[in-house]
């Protein structure tokens, strides 16, 4: 059994990770000695001629793609591809979007056979015996499939106890070479679960109120092989990595006593942490957290179920103040009952916090299959502008409420982004005039050279001019002049600038990259 899975594209803007979700879906199949192979549309660019050559070498009985609500329309594409050119690929789709709206999925796709609802490993599995044996898919727990003309959902299948049962995630079947080069973080999970309800999220619903947990050593292991990987960062991707106190605990002190030299971050609520754990978590090497804020306004935060308190919030950035980890946060507009005076209040106290030492950013509500607030919209004041579920991206508005309209909304977040902008625009003056400081310096170029580089990626300069060690193959000659001929080489392909170009390419180069 062949079994092709897909990443479907999603903004560098972003900052992705290598996917998660698809390496722990490959290792459950090779363990059960399926043949995988996965393209990862994120850091490579689709081509529909490339996509039709995979098949026929590879040859897969099944293609499957994940897909949030903002990239379910490109992997449905690729599917309806995939489709095309063998009506015999038997084609799936998992993932949050049409986890919650299954049904619905089915009926207006034709090109689609099946939906892998909730955690898919042991679903995905089973599937694939079911097809191997021409069985009939109704003794699969957890999926809604095609009968005829029919759309038949099998019965809900219960969570994954044992999460150390297992494998590692099958990340040698992932380009992390080109996630390395752009300088992303690399992920990982220590549990699975959220005993929270905020209104927005389905992250309850996805992988369940009850939080489980890998075990320490478990976790130690998986770091371990990461540092390996030589990422500069590693997130722990976890809904909420400090639900459980002695879990954070357990975590660092393996961490400490294997003297595991790695940097890495996490997602935390404000009302979950304490200067205990926070001073554990700095010295086994955690250098930033992450906090979903969502609004100042404490009508807003009782609305959305958020559970937290303004005052929480303060005391949560001053414990990261103290004990030298960077505390981020994002805040969402556009929550029931946002008003002119709310969306004020709430960017006067990011901009007070910002004092205080706190990087934040603002997204716009995305109302997506699943949640509370879109299944309660109408109760909850909110219109929803539209399904086009390619504008699900948080950044520009899907939504009205009574008093804020689209516009008002994109307003604020246009503004930060102009302020960004401005940022930037500073920083490479004082490059040019010689003032800049190192870490101005070094965050600028850092930038610079991640878009040069996504760019070539994504425009196939290196597939179609070559790669360095291409480039001096068969001679004798040096990097630096293997270096030269390739740069020269995409040079006549592109109008890159020639010293940019060269700049960038060397430091991946130096960068062992």
């Amino acid at each position: 059994m062949r079994v092709l899975l897909i990443n479907p594209h999603y903004p560098i803007s972003e900052t992705p990770s290598p996917p998660l979700g698809l390496a722990y879906l490959a290792a459950a199949l090779v363990q059960a000695g399926v043949e995988v192979k996965i393209l990862d549309y994120v850091v490579y660019p689709y081509r529909r001629d490339a996509l039709e050559s995979v098949l026929k070498e590879f040859k897969p009985q099944v293609a499957g793609a994940t897909a949030v609500s903002m990239t379910f329309d490109h992997a449905r594409r690729i599917l309806s591809d995939v489709k095309a050119i063998d009506p015999d690929i038997l084609t799936v789709i998992g993932g949050p979007h049409v986890t919650f709206c299954a049904q619905e999925t089915l009926e207006t796709c034709s090109e689609l056979d099946a939906v892998v609802i909730g955690e898919g490993e042991e679903t995905l599995v089973e599937l694939l015996r079911a097809v191997e044996c021409a069985r009939n898919f109704d003794t699969v727990g957890g999926i809604a499939y095609r009968a005829g003309s029919k759309i038949v959902t099998t019965a809900k299948r219960n969570w994954i106890k044992d999460l150390d049962a297992l494998p590692f995630p099958a990340r040698h079947l992932l380009p992390l070479g080109r996630y390395r080069t752009l300088g992303m973080p690399i992920s990982m999970t220590t549990s699975r679960g959220c005993p929270y309800k905020c209104i927005f999220c389905v992250g309850r619903k996805m992988v369940g109120a009850k939080v489980r947990y890998h075990s320490a050593d478990r976790v130690a292991n998986e770091l371990q092989y990461l540092a390996d990987l030589k990422f500069h960062q590693i997130n722990i991707a976890d809904d909420l990595f400090t639900a459980s106190q002695n879990h954070c605990l357990a975590v660092c002190e393996e961490i400490l006593q294997r003297n595991l030299e790695i940097n890495w971050t996490s997602f935390a609520r404000v009302d979950r942490i304490s200067e205990k754990l926070l001073s554990r978590m700095k010295a086994a090497g955690c250098t930033a957290v992450s906090f979903g804020i969502e609004s100042a306004n404490p009508a807003i935060l009782k609305t959305i179920k958020k559970g937290i308190t303004v005052e929480q919030i303060r005391n949560a950035i001053r414990i990261c103040r103290r004990v030298g980890i960077s505390p981020y946060a994002s805040f969402i507009l556009g929550l029931p009952g946002e008003t002119p005076q709310t969306i004020k209040e709430t960017k006067a106290f990011a901009a007070n916090l910002q004092q205080e030492g706190l990087a934040y950013g603002f997204h716009i509500l995305a109302p997506v299959p699943g949640t509370e607030v879109r299944e309660q919209s109408n109760h909850l004041g909110i219109r929803i502008l539209t399904d086009d579920w390619s504008r699900y991206d948080a950044n520009r508005a899907v939504v009205e409420t009574a008093t804020v309209n689209h516009r008002m909304l994109d307003d604020v977040v246009v503004d930060w982004e102009d302020q960004y902008d401005q940022y930037l625009g500073h920083i490479h003056k004082n490059i040019q005039n010689g003032s800049a400081n190192a870490d101005e310096n070094s965050q600028y170029r850092n930038l610079e050279k991640t878009v040069m580089l996504y760019d070539l990626m994504m425009q196939k300069h290196i597939e179609e001019c070559g790669s360095l060690s291409i480039a001096a193959a068969g001679s004798e000659i040096s990097r630096e002049k293997g270096l030269e001929i390739l740069t020269d080489r995409i040079e006549r392909s592109s109008d890159m600038d020639p010293n940019r170009l060269k700049v960038t390419l060397q430091q991946v180069v130096e960068d062992g990259k």
